[in-house]
């Protein structure tokens, strides 16, 4: 039995990859690791918490001697990397916090696993000859977009938040083991996910958060700007798919082609609220939406084009956006009850 180290396992993607991951691969023991920031909650894998193949510990990612210890302990043969600093508008206020953990804590965990599976560069020992380290990261590292075109696997680097410039950093650090030691890695960049278990400060659960509550939806700017957003179980999928069957030192995007703007986003989730739970005087909760002033280099565009992993590995995205919301909006209301 193999262990693979799944980093982030309590936060939003990586606590929905982890019950997929086990019910998939029972070849596999799971460790989850995550520090339990604000945003790691072990809630979000409660329905694993008991199973005989799955092991989590607290941890930081930075914390190299804890790693090296786990590498160890556990004998790990493989690692998916999703723990990351992720929320834009903190990276604007706090942008130290983000390259601690996207940029030195991605380097700590590629090192030594670089250490633990390889005698010297381009020699990996014996039995983790198969070892692999899988690195999940964002479309945002590709800037932003006009009205046309999509970000492909060979689209320049263009970061334009604190957030998006740790992750392209922490890409081109997994990037460069390839390169030079002849590590086994593979790196996705997803879209916009979306989807039961995200945290409250995102756009969809602060969307439905306000409404609920009867507060006006904050909407950046003009609401003009588009993202291409992808439900969690979809990414999941590719994620697997990648780690599986991925082509070393390639990257793969991950994206659900369903590019929508935030207006249609909180219109599309207020008329699924009037539908489900009416207010009481009649209005559509679209008298909430209200117009804030927008955030700092707030990119207008994000589209990606999934056309690799299509083609090469088979993947495809399951939902649509509009089938997506509405598991999405049902959970949360559940959720709230």
């Amino acid at each position: 039995m193999k262990t693979i180290l799944i980093t982030g396992g309590a936060g939003f993607i990586g606590s929905n990859f982890i019950p997929y991951f086990i019910k998939n691969n029972s070849d596999f023991n799971v460790l989850n690791l995550d520090s339990l920031t604000y945003a790691g909650d072990l809630k979000n894998v409660k329905e694993v918490e008991s199973h005989n193949r799955y092991t989590f510990m607290k941890g930081d990612i930075c914390d190299r001697n804890l790693i090296e210890e786990l590498f160890k302990k556990n004998d790990i043969n493989g690692v998916i990397h999703f723990a990351a600093e992720s929320h834009v508008d903190n990276s604007i206020s706090s942008p130290d916090e983000f390259i601690r953990t996207n940029v030195f804590g991605t380097f700590t965990l590629i090192d030594v696993a670089r250490n633990y599976w390889m005698e010297s560069p381009h020699n990996y020992k014996d039995q983790y000859k198969n070892c692999r380290f899988h690195h999940v990261s964002t479309d945002e590292v590709y800037g932003t977009l006009g009205e046309t075109g999509l970000f492909e696997e060979t689209t320049p680097y263009a970061p334009n938040s604190p957030y998006s410039a740790s992750k392209a950093s922490s890409d081109f650090i997994v990037r460069s083991y390839f390169h030079t030691y002849g590590m086994n890695v593979v790196t996705t960049n997803c879209s916009n996910n979306y989807g039961p278990k995200q945290h409250d400060e995102k756009l969809i659960p602060t969307i439905i958060r306000k409404a609920i509550a009867g507060e006006n939806i904050p909407i950046y700017g003009d609401g003009k700007n588009v993202r291409d957003w992808l439900y969690v179980l979809d990414h999941c999928k590719g994620v697997e798919l990648a780690y599986a069957k991925g082509v070393s030192g390639e990257t793969y995007n991950i994206g659900g082609r369903n590019e929508r703007n935030n207006n249609y986003i909180a219109s599309k989730i207020c008329e699924l609220l009037d539908q489900k739970i009416p207010r009481k005087d009649g209005k559509s909760y679209k008298v909430l939406i209200t117009y804030v002033k927008d955030r700092p280099g707030h990119d207008m565009r994000y589209a990606i084009d999934a056309t690799k992993i299509e083609n090469e590995l088979g993947w495809k995205a399951d939902e649509n956006f509009e089938t997506g919301i509405e598991k999405t909006v049902a959970w949360y209301l559940e959720k709230i009850k």
